[in-house]
């Protein structure tokens, strides 16, 4: 690598973890709106969920922009975390001695030491996911041309295997979301003494909210 390309910020370590502060943050945004729109899976009429998923299907073109940045900031995020992971581990000259929690002042815990392999999985869920709902059985719903999608979750939802594989993919999520919430504030240099324990506990919060929202789903319509 030349100089010149050395001294661009995107490719330093600093750079690298401000990408992957900003991606997880854009994808942490999208989860809670993703899950505003799953919610209505609650709603006893089940046009109101095909209906919200029509709206998103008659963007159109405007859809498949927004699908292809969130494809781009899932990629930019998975590949900017695989680099600061290698880079720390060569930066370290001895592994962590403690596994698990480290207690205060430390901040390690089995959240931070596992982000990547958590990461990588609810990856590999994601793209499960998008082949079962997205690409899955097209059903018409009764007295109207549009996709009865909510059939379909609920097929999916009363197979024991799937809403197991549910149920440990959202609890891997809320551990990434658990340190990941309050590790991109600290790489985008947002910290203070006064402010980190608040926005420590205020990502547990968002964590446990969005990966027990999205885990509620399933479980819900499985014993509903």
């Amino acid at each position: 690598m030349s100089e010149k390309t050395s001294t661009w910020i995107l490719w330093t370590t600093i750079g690298r973890k401000v990408l992957l502060a900003l991606s997880g943050l854009a994808l942490f945004f999208f989860l809670i709106f993703h899950l505003l729109g799953n919610f209505t899976l609650f709603v006893k009429d089940p046009g109101i969920f095909n209906q919200y998923a029509y709206t998103l299907e008659r963007m159109g073109f405007i859809l498949y922009v927004m699908e292809g940045l969130l494809i781009l900031t899932f990629l930019v995020h998975i590949l900017d975390a695989i680099f600061v992971t290698l880079e720390n581990r060569k930066a370290r000259s001895s592994s962590y001695y403690k596994e698990g929690n480290a207690g205060k002042p430390s901040r390690k815990s089995l959240s931070s030491k596992t982000m990547i392999y958590t990461g990588l999985l609810v990856f590999a869920f994601v793209v499960f996911h998008v082949k079962m709902f997205k690409y899955g059985a097209h059903y018409v719903a009764q007295n109207s041309n549009i996709r009865d999608l909510h059939r379909l979750v609920v097929e999916c939802f009363k197979t024991d295997y799937i809403v197991i594989s549910y149920c440990i993919a959202m609890i891997l999520l809320g551990l990434h979301l658990r340190h990941a919430f309050f590790s991109a504030f600290q790489s985008l240099g947002i910290a203070h003494p006064k402010y980190t324990p608040y926005i420590e506990k205020l990502g547990i919060l968002f964590a446990i909210a969005i990966a027990g929202g999205f885990l509620s789903i399933p479980v819900w319509i499985y014993f509903h």
